[in-house]
């Protein structure tokens, strides 16, 4: 593929092919109750001490009177004596600073829970940080952890069989989005997407210098950068046209290499933010007209993306053409068991 420039500027573009609780008896008993049933069994109990009930109502309340929806909330906030851990506090700056790992989370959900043996799920690319979560983890949860060796590629490869099967009873998937929820897992899940802080303020000049204010622009990126986008949007949009898109279940800005959004005709231009075309792709063949472009914010460059949709289509018409010919199909599947390849099989 031949480069082709963008303006010239700060980085210019440059071409680059409430579970239930269990009562001691077995059955499943309901965790709160309702305000005006609570009040009646304080009147007849005689009880005065607040309860954990008393405070979802409060928060409620609370809600209310702030212009809500009313509707209520439970506060799941992460105990002062874990925020305020002077060891714990020590431990996580062995980590690098602008990586938000949310540890403080991930020790109060375990703790929560009375997990005994934590997976901890890593991307290849998050994969060197996994031994030094793994101490802190043991430290602090008095639990015993396993790295997952098979690095995971996808949101889709959450992999809560092989948890179970190794005797885990909690897993912590680092780096993705919840695309398989945590109710149709076979394991206490929880997910950090694992937060990335960049240089907001280059990335906002990039931006500046290379195109013409009110321009329509898309901004995109994974779930490390959806901050940061979010951050920029706000000093952009004085300037721009945005549109930061949203590809349920997806968060807005997010996208995946098998999930994306199709995109307005009248846009001037997608920005990617992230490193890497593999997610970038999906979007470029989703939305074939649009001049893409990606910022790197490791090395703070902004390239100019093309794909060649072409050579796509004709490598497709040539395995659908050979397929024509065939008498007896084999069908592999894969082993993620989280994309429905199995029903497709069985339909």
């Amino acid at each position: 593929m031949e480069p082709e420039a963008a303006q010239s500027g700060a980085a210019e573009a440059q071409e680059q092919s409430a579970e239930p609780e269990l009562t001691t008896s077995g059955k499943f008993k309901k965790r709160f109750v309702g305000k005006a049933r609570k009040q009646q069994q304080q009147k007849t109990d005689g009880a005065s001490e607040p309860t954990i009930e008393d405070s979802a109502v409060a928060i409620r309340d609370a809600s209310k009177g702030s212009g809500s929806s009313g509707r209520p909330r439970i506060a799941n906030q992460v105990p002062d004596e874990i925020l305020n851990n002077s060891k714990l506090n020590l431990a996580i700056e062995q980590l690098p600073a602008n990586y938000n790992f949310e540890i403080h989370k991930t020790v109060w959900s375990v703790r929560k829970a009375g997990a005994k043996k934590v997976a901890l799920q890593f991307p290849e690319g998050l994969l060197m940080f996994a031994c030094t979560i793994s101490d802190i983890l043991e430290k602090f949860c008095n639990v015993e952890t396993l790295v997952m060796g098979d690095v995971t590629y996808g949101a889709c490869c959450i992999d809560d069989f092989t948890a179970v099967a190794l005797g885990c009873d909690f897993m912590v998937h680092y780096g993705h989005s919840c695309l398989v929820p945590v109710d149709v897992t076979t394991i206490k899940t929880l997910y950090i997407f694992v937060d990335i802080g960049i240089d907001i303020q280059h990335f906002i000049a990039t931006v500046r210098k290379n195109f013409e204010r009110g321009s329509k622009l898309v901004l995109v990126g994974v779930i490390q950068f959806v901050q940061s986008i979010q951050s920029a949007r706000r000093e952009l949009e004085l300037d721009y046209v945005l549109n930061v898109p949203q590809a349920k279940p997806l968060s807005p800005a997010e996208i995946l290499g098998c999930t994306s959004p199709q995109l307005p005709k009248d846009e001037n231009a997608l920005i990617f933010l992230g490193d890497g075309r593999f997610h970038l792709e999906s979007i470029m063949i989703h939305n074939p007209d649009l001049p893409a472009f990606r910022y790197d914010p490791y090395d703070k460059k902004f390239t100019r993306e093309r794909y060649d949709h072409a050579d796509m289509h004709s490598l497709r018409k040539h395995a659908i053409e050979t397929a024509k010919k065939a008498k007896r199909f084999g069908l592999i599947l894969g082993t993620l068991g989280r994309q429905g390849s199995v029903s497709i099989l069985e339909v």
